[in-house]
């Protein structure tokens, strides 16, 4: 069945499967898809048209906004391109498909940017709207990613350490009030939490719309905000190699990052929860319990054992986040959680955002299997879907809120790309990963995937069988390994590790044009080549589902 597969793709016509252009900015993201050598075949049709539509409705969400050109915008009906969402995670996985539309859309923001160092929080068809921060994947994080996996000018990396430089000046001056080194949150709007819990009995917006200013008759104003000061910390830590890169010198990123650190746990880190929590203005921490864990890990905010207790107590606890389709936005057994869907809320849905910010949390730690266990349920629902929703109903995986939402279209193309497919990364090095999705495995009979991707004019490809993974180069059989492995390799195919990604641990031959190896690998076991042998890298281990 693999050598079929493997047939059918060489033979498809990527643009037929795409669908006919519907505009110039659809034909030119149909040239640059072209140019990555995307392509994605599964024995079962469902899966296979789906990507394909998902693909069509990323393309459809490229549009010109004004004077920004053509930027990836959140989708559907909403014409805007936002800062926590599309202009940072959502253009760093864009990264990997359409760079040049993913660079555009970060040059926007800085293009935008006010004269006193606020960017915008959005950009729209009536220009850039500067109401709220509006922050929550590292903006410097996207932007560094970008230019290391694209190799990208340092006229665009210079471009953006300069607004991010000012950004950070304007935060520090505006969103300390009361000094304790962390940021503020003034309103609802300023962290993306529309509807939660979190932000009851607080505007959504800043007072008379200015985000210097919060309301002074609100008991409860201003915020300490966990994700706020961990997204800054974060940006300095990123900003240290860009300003490396650029040869600035003089800079203290990474002191002043270690203190944003600090302050964050001074003012949110509960001890006894070992969670992180809003700081009122009366210094109560507001104990509601949402996945604000989780975008602070994303933050890579601490060390792993502290990330291996967050998972086994939090957010693989199914009395907690880890619904059937995980992650809610609020904890299961908190009684504000609402399970509705048909909103934008995050008072309980499960969001597409947190699917597409989870996977750098988790590959940080190096914990791959922990992380499939929530992508698979989550791309199951995806190919399911009659539409591209933003919200998943965290119990039967339903659609929610919205349509052809462009966070939902880049989870289903991110995710089959790390389960199934050839990822190039910023280290320079490329995962091509034997797993299948979860939905195939519910079939009559075995049903195998194929993916191709282009990498400096060398073309690779990847088939998937439920025991045997592939890898071909130019057309040629290069690797051949057992199911349940990720082979890590450099641009041009050399092999670099072997990572297990069964629970149960997988063992066999990894063939190659040396000869063969065999090896037997744990969960989440690294093997690095070595001089013609596999030695241990990093030794194996895993937090199971909790309850």
């Amino acid at each position: 069945m693999g050598t079929d597969l493997i047939t059918r793709l060489r033979a498809m016509n990527i643009a037929e499967k795409i669908a006919a252009p519907e505009s110039e900015t659809f034909a030119a993201c149909l040239t640059e898809w072209q140019r990555a050598g995307v392509g994605f075949a599964s024995s079962d049709p469902n899966m296979e048209n789906q990507y394909y539509r998902a693909v069509r409705a990323l393309f459809s969400a490229v549009r010109p906004i004004g004077s920004f050109g053509a930027i990836l915008n959140k989708g559907g009906d909403d014409n805007g391109c936002w800062l926590e969402s599309t202009g940072t995670i959502g253009a760093e996985l864009l990264s990997r498909f359409l760079p040049e539309v993913a660079e555009h859309t970060f040059l926007g923001f800085a293009e935008s940017q006010r004269a006193d160092g606020l960017l915008p929080s959005r950009l729209t068809r009536d220009g850039a709207k500067f109401t709220q921060i509006q922050l929550v994947s590292p903006l410097a994080r996207s932007v560094w990613n970008h230019y290391r996996l694209n190799r990208s000018d340092t006229d665009f990396l210079s471009r953006m350490y300069d607004a991010m430089s000012a950004y950070d000046t304007w935060i520090a001056e505006n969103r300390d009030t009361r000094e304790t080194g962390a940021v503020e949150a003034f309103c609802c709007f300023d962290t993306g939490h529309d509807l939660s819990a979190r932000f009851w009995h607080i505007p959504d917006t800043p007072y008379l719309g200015d985000p210097t200013r919060f309301d002074p008759d609100n008991p409860l104003l201003p915020l300490i905000a966990p994700d706020l000061t961990a997204n800054i910390a974060c940006q300095r830590k990123y900003l240290a190699p860009i300003a490396a890169e650029l040869g600035v010198t003089g800079t203290d990123w990474l002191d002043k990052s270690q203190a944003s650190v600090v302050s964050l746990y001074a003012q949110c880190f509960d001890g006894d929860d070992r969670f992180f929590y809003d700081r009122d203005k009366a210094g109560r921490q507001v104990k509601i319990q949402s996945d604000v864990l989780l975008r602070v890990l994303a933050c890579e905010i601490g060390n792993d054992a502290f990330f291996a207790e967050s998972l086994e107590h939090y957010l693989l606890n199914t009395s907690k986040f880890f619904a059937r389709y995980p992650f809610t936005s609020i904890a299961l057994t908190d009684p504000r959680f609402d399970r509705a869907v048909d909103r934008n809320s995050w008072c309980g849905a499960t969001n597409l955002l947190s699917l597409i910010r989870a996977p750098h949390a988790f590959e940080h730690h190096q914990r791959y299997v922990e992380l499939n266990f929530a992508l698979q349920p989550a791309l199951s629902a995806l190919i399911d879907m009659d539409r591209f929703a933003q919200t998943i109903d965290p119990f039967t995986g339903a659609p929610g809120f919205a349509d052809a939402s462009s966070p939902a279209a880049l989870g289903l193309i991110d995710f089959i790309e790390r389960i199934s497919g050839i990822l190039p990364r910023p280290d320079g090095t490329v995962w091509f990963t034997g797993l299948l999705p979860a939905a195939l495995r519910q079939c009559e009979k075995a049903c195998e995937t194929a993916y191709s991707r282009t990498l400096d004019g060398t073309g690779f490809e990847l088939v998937n069988s439920l025991d045997l993974v592939t890898v071909y180069k130019n057309g040629t059989e290069l690797f051949r390994f057992p199911h349940g492995v990720r082979l890590v390799t450099s641009r041009d195919g050399m092999p670099v590790s072997l990572i297990g990604l069964s629970v149960s641990g997988v063992s066999g031959d990894f063939a190659g044009p040396d000869g063969t190896l065999a090896f037997r690998l744990g969960p989440n076991e690294r093997l690095d080549f070595d001089n013609g042998k596999l030695v241990s890298a990093h030794p194996a281990g895993f937090v199971s589902i909790s309850f």
